[in-house]
């Protein structure tokens, strides 16, 4: 039976399990380097440890498996949970090929897309917008695969288990450097990384996950639905990872700019964070700090206006 109260032992539980199960994953991709050793099995299989270690978590606390968040939620949320990085990807690279930073549009990629299509008839721009609807589409049934193995365990439990004992800023930081200290392993010893100098591309990365954690944390806690995660795990995956990054073509120091490891989607995933935490007060009372709720308490005394209602 799930309680109300948020246990510090369960996080270190969960915790636990997460990396151990990791270990295994991060064993055989840093033994040869690649993320793509096993057709991309292994990373897969690294992806659902948190999902994997939130069950179990539930099983050792003997908690129901309903408390991770699976009803749906208001389809809204979900809807916005696919658009938002679509948005801030959209946001960071228009101004990487505006300002010249890179080239909209690169040569081997549309070919190569054109080949295995079997676009070769069609112009270049209409291959390309084929490509983008394909990907998002039927694409994202892959990418939200993988996706939610992730998101059970970081939305699905972490998220709501620390908003029961803290605030909402101290629960979107403290599982956004949670999920980043988790990817390091593949960053700094596998080739999970743009080629930049080590230190630059993890504080790009470091800072960009804690700040869309600010985003996933608000419409985990605004939905109460883990798979607003999904949408914005899998939709910030494909999109980046599959469209906008290789539609880039280098113009020099392109990869200091963009993907992941550069400083364009930093700068727009922070952002979006700081829209989406100036929103925390529309969360539920638990989510909020003492202070902030004593305040809206008041406020919404004085207006009729109640400030955390769904």
């Amino acid at each position: 039976m799930e309680t109300s109260e948020g246990s510090p032992k369960g996080i270190f539980i969960f915790l636990f399990f997460s990396f151990a199960l990791s270990s295994v994953f991060y064993y055989l991709i840093i033994s040869t380097g690649r993320l793509a050793v096993g057709w991309g099995l292994y990373v897969t299989g690294l992806m659902w440890c948190p999902g994997a270690a939130a069950l179990l978590t539930c099983l050792t606390l003997k908690r129901s498996v309903s408390s991770l968040g699976w009803k749906w939620g208001r389809t809204k949320y979900q809807m916005l949970s696919y658009a938002v990085p679509i948005a801030y990807s959209a946001l960071a690279y228009g101004c990487v090929w505006t300002l010249g930073f890179g080239a909209l549009g690169d040569g081997a990629f549309i070919g190569n897309v054109k080949a295995s299509f079997g676009f070769q008839a069609l112009p270049s721009g209409l291959a390309v917008v084929l490509y983008i609807l394909f990907q998002g589409t039927i694409g994202m049934a892959g990418s939200c695969s993988r996706a939610l193995g992730e998101e059970i365990g970081w939305r699905g439990f972490l998220v709501p288990e620390l908003a029961k004992t803290t605030t909402f800023t101290k629960t979107a930081l403290i599982s956004g450097v949670i999920w980043s200290v988790w990817h390091y392993p593949i960053l700094l010893f596998a080739d999970y990384n743009s080629g930049t100098p080590w230190w630059y591309g993890l504080s790009c990365f470091t800072v960009m996950v804690i700040a869309m954690s600010y985003v996933f944390a608000w419409m985990r806690l605004r939905s109460g639905s883990l798979w607003t995660g999904m949408f914005l795990h899998a939709s910030h995956n494909l999109f980046v990872q599959s469209i906008f990054d290789p539609l880039t073509g280098d113009t020099g120091q392109t990869k200091y700019i963009v993907g992941e490891f550069g400083i364009a989607l930093t700068v727009s995933s922070v952002i979006f964070a700081f829209i989406f935490w100036r929103n925390r007060s529309s969360l539920p009372a638990h989510a909020l700090g003492l202070d902030q709720k004593e305040s809206e308490t008041e406020a919404g005394s004085l207006s009729g206006v109640d400030n955390n209602a769904y």
